[in-house]
């Protein structure tokens, strides 16, 4: 397989202080990676890198072989990225409808009102919330506004899709649920999916591969230590 994303000692400083890096890390085209790794670790910060949110100091984006960031000297804008990302919080906007906020991130895209209806409309059956086309968040239970939230980062078919830790605030059950849909979306589209989070059990269903990440760096590949310990 050929990498969909390819980090060649990428690093992120604020004020000084060193946040990620230096790191190398590779993602075949349609492999699920979830990073492993405490809160502060930078995990948040290498999704924001590869989305184009945050500009490294030093090192080379690669994404399907194209420069996308390179040291301070080429950075692709997070819009010109096929990258979908969900947040811990979902990022909704409280006074939209599911309808309105889908239909916002269409035409924010350019794609003509005369498809917008129906691609709504697919949004939602993808995410299994067909019917809560007029439902604002406030209406929505916790594992609803995920599922719109994820439905809002699949609207602009990306090849990519990042999520920083989405299903923490989310009880049991509904974790298993929303990981179970995102694992079946990602592969009847083929997606490429990078999953960070401090919660070990949501490698162990679906992800290809687990990393573990300290203090802006990657330490280990925990599926090559099981297999060296098997």
């Amino acid at each position: 397989m050929s990498s969909a994303i390819e980090l060649t000692a990428i690093s992120v400083s604020v004020g000084g202080k060193a946040l990620l890096g230096p790191l190398d890390l590779s993602i075949e085209s349609g492999e699920h990676v979830v990073v492993l790794g405490p809160s502060g670790c930078g995990k948040t910060t290498l999704l924001r890198v590869i989305a184009g949110l945050a500009k490294p100091a030093t090192g080379t984006l690669l994404m399907n072989g194209q420069p996308a960031s390179e040291g301070r000297r080429i950075h692709l804008p997070a819009e010109k990225r096929r990258i979908g990302m969900l947040f811990q919080d979902g990022a909704l906007w409280p006074h939209m409808t599911a309808q309105k906020t889908l239909d916002f991130v269409l035409a924010h895209a350019g794609v003509p009102s005369a498809q917008r209806k129906s691609r709504v409309s697919e949004l939602l059956a993808l995410v299994e919330l067909s019917g809560y086309e007029k439902r604002k968040p406030g209406n929505l239970s916790g594992g609803e506004a995920q599922r719109l939230a994820l439905a809002r980062a699949l609207a602009c078919d990306p090849e990519v899709l990042l999520l920083d830790e989405p299903l923490g605030p989310l009880d049991a059950e509904l974790r298993l649920s929303l990981l179970k849909r995102i694992n079946e979306i990602q592969r009847e589209k083929g997606l490429t999916l990078l999953h960070v989070t401090h919660d070990p059990e949501e490698s162990e269903l679906y992800a290809d591969r687990t990393l573990r990440m300290e203090k802006g760096a990657i330490i280990s590949d925990l599926q090559s230590e099981r297999g060296a310990q098997a």
